[in-house]
């Protein structure tokens, strides 16, 4: 769980209010990259992931959706409607070089820890902050979620074919979206304390990432008015074969459909539908002639004969595949640890390899409150304090 190598932000201390999904993913990869991440949370019941879909036991609050979230991270459970618990933080920040907050906007003003207050407290900080909608306009007060910016933004009204029903994205595409801007954000700030001497409020949104995410397509719409649809394109699309599914990208080459016929074994339908415009206006018939044939063999045996051809495609596979997928071991993906209370868990690496430095977990995800004794005594706070919080 350790590593000898120096970590890019060793030495750097990261307060953390955040909770659920978008802020924990970037303050967990703070603390893969080497930070103190501190994480400030209620001591009745602690960040609400703790307890989503059930805690594994009453007391350590630690289900497998937190230990996802929460490695090399410590666990400061104090009740901040209490003036000698604010106090505690205050001290925290006076040293720190990061705090993060995922709240409404409002929020951190309102229990006495927004940003103006903060910067006297330290000139130096990062004072950074994600938020559903931006800390201003018509929907900053509003709950931010993941589903709800997949609708506000037009990620959910994007469809491979407008026949198809509007549906959930069902993996937190914004939240890890936001959360990873959000990093981006602190290390920026972060250089640039390092070169003036002065901190920032850095700020990003999953409204905001949304619209960034789809940036070919906004792009295109605002200077000719029209959409463009990467899943629509006449020679791309998911096909059922006889043991499973690929998916097929037909383009970057000279002549596409002249390829895939010639892996299917039938005519070369590139000489009726020679362009783009004649594809598309054929694609129901295309699509059809390929899934007759892709049905009719395995999918290994696709897979072979179109990247003979040097055809872009992919089978499509469970995640439960993935997580057995030789490449996810190779890539070290997966690591464990020893909780306990949880036993031996597994659960998804740093996706960021760097040559010289090992980003492993270096603390297992932290027991609510485990920390409190720890953090206060390097404050030089005694447990007659403590029992306060």
């Amino acid at each position: 769980m350790s590593s000898s190598n120096t970590l890019p932000l060793e030495g750097i201390r990261v307060i953390d209010f955040t909770q659920v999904m978008m802020g924990p993913s970037a303050t967990q990869m703070l603390g893969d990259f080497g930070a103190d991440v501190i994480k400030i949370e209620n001591p009745k019941g602690g960040d609400l992931s703790r307890t989503a879909f059930g805690a594994v036991d009453e007391k350590g609050l630690n289900n497998p959706i937190f230990c996802s979230l929460n490695r090399n991270k410590r666990s400061l459970a104090l009740d901040l409607r209490q003036d000698e618990n604010k106090e505690i933080v205050y001290a925290l920040i006076k040293d720190a070089d990061v705090v993060v907050s995922n709240f409404r906007a409002g929020v951190m003003d309102r229990i006495g820890f927004g940003y103006h207050k903060l910067r006297e407290l330290n000139p130096k900080l990062v004072y950074a902050s994600g938020s559903g909608y931006g800390p201003k306009g018509p929907y900053s007060h509003k709950g931010g979620q993941d589903v709800l910016a997949q609708a506000m933004s037009g990620v959910m009204m994007r469809r491979a074919d407008p026949s198809l029903p509007i549906s959930i994205y069902p993996t937190t595409i914004c939240d890890y979206t936001t959360g990873m801007h959000l990093v981006q954000a602190v290390l920026a700030a972060l250089i640039g304390v390092s070169r003036t001497g002065q901190g920032q409020c850095v700020e990003v949104s999953l409204y905001d990432s949304m619209i960034a995410l789809q940036m070919q397509e906004a792009t295109c719409h605002l200077n000719t008015g029209k959409e463009i649809n990467w899943a629509e394109m006449p020679l791309c699309g998911v096909f059922e074969t006889e043991d499973g599914s690929l998916v097929l990208v037909g383009a970057f080459k000279l002549n596409p459909l002249q390829d895939i016929c010639n892996v299917l074994g039938i005519e070369d339908l590139s000489i009726d539908y020679p362009d783009l415009e004649t594809q598309r206006a054929n694609k129901p018939y295309l699509q059809e002639r390929f899934q007759t044939e892709f049905s009719k063999q395995s999918t290994v045996h696709w897979i072979e004969g179109l990247e003979g051809a040097d055809l872009l495609c992919a089978p499509v596979k469970e995640l439960a595949e993935v997580l057995e997928d030789p490449q996810t071991e190779v890539n070290g993906m997966i690591e464990s640890f020893e909780h306990p209370i949880n036993g031996e868990m597994q659960v998804i690496a740093c996706p960021i390899h760097f040559s010289e430095t090992d980003c492993s977990a270096r603390r297992i995800p932290p027991r609510l409150g485990e920390h409190n004794e720890e953090i206060l005594a390097e404050l030089g706070i005694d447990r007659a304090t403590e029992a306060s919080v």
